[in-house]
């Protein structure tokens, strides 16, 4: 079996949000995000305690290992440490990201959501493993941060050397725009989760991206 992909080689970062799917949809739709080339997968269940996520996560796993597909956990690096995901994201308001370590064990992939260049250079000299910057674009996964637009991507990538994956509102239709800023790698939520082929929606981005 073939290793499980790094970070550094990820390109297309998917967010498997129980807003948008269905618990019971969740398999599926996961099968469907590597088919189509997703390099790495996030769970995220904002309104489910951490025994309802580690319940989750033992449906999804499997999808994803068999793929080598990294899977990271939103928020709680303890359902990382029972499960054996790959990683766990933070937020600006979560812990640290060592104490993140401590928890979730020191082979654990650690990302980190930042709204500026500031914080993406606070966030890897805590020594995460990747960057999410944005949110570029307006977006209802995250309606409290206003869009940061596609101004500083380049900058930040210049500022911080971790992998930066811009997020917020980029779909196929701007995709094009956040790469002529600059970007190389790219998270997606609802362009993914609503479209009507996951699969062929994921491998059009991924011919984008190279």
């Amino acid at each position: 079996m073939d290793a499980m992909k790094r970070i550094e080689d990820c390109r297309l970062y998917g967010i498997l949000d129980l807003n948008f799917v269905a618990p019971s949809d969740l398999v599926r739709v996961a099968s469907e995000m590597v088919e189509g080339g997703v390099d790495i997968i996030q769970l995220r269940a904002k309104s489910f305690i951490p025994d309802d996520v580690r319940w989750v996560v033992e449906w999804v796993h499997p999808v994803t290992q068999a793929a080598q597909v990294p899977l990271v956990v939103n928020d709680y690096p303890e359902v990382a440490a029972s499960t054996g995901v790959e990683g766990v994201h933070l937020g600006q308001e979560d812990i640290g990201v060592e104490r993140a370590r401590e928890v979730a064990g020191y082979r654990t992939v650690i990302g980190k959501s930042t709204h500026s260049v500031e914080q993406a250079k606070a966030a890897a000299a805590e020594d995460t493993d990747y960057i999410g910057f944005g949110p570029l674009f307006a977006t209802p996964t995250k309606p409290d941060y206003p869009p940061i637009g596609v101004q500083e991507v380049r900058d930040v990538q210049e500022a911080v050397k971790k992998p930066v994956f811009c997020i917020g509102g980029i779909k196929l239709e701007n995709l094009g725009a956040v790469m002529e800023a600059g970007a190389r790698r790219v998270v997606m939520v609802s362009g993914i989760l609503q479209a009507k082929d996951v699969t062929g929606y994921c491998r059009k981005v991924k011919a984008m991206l190279g």
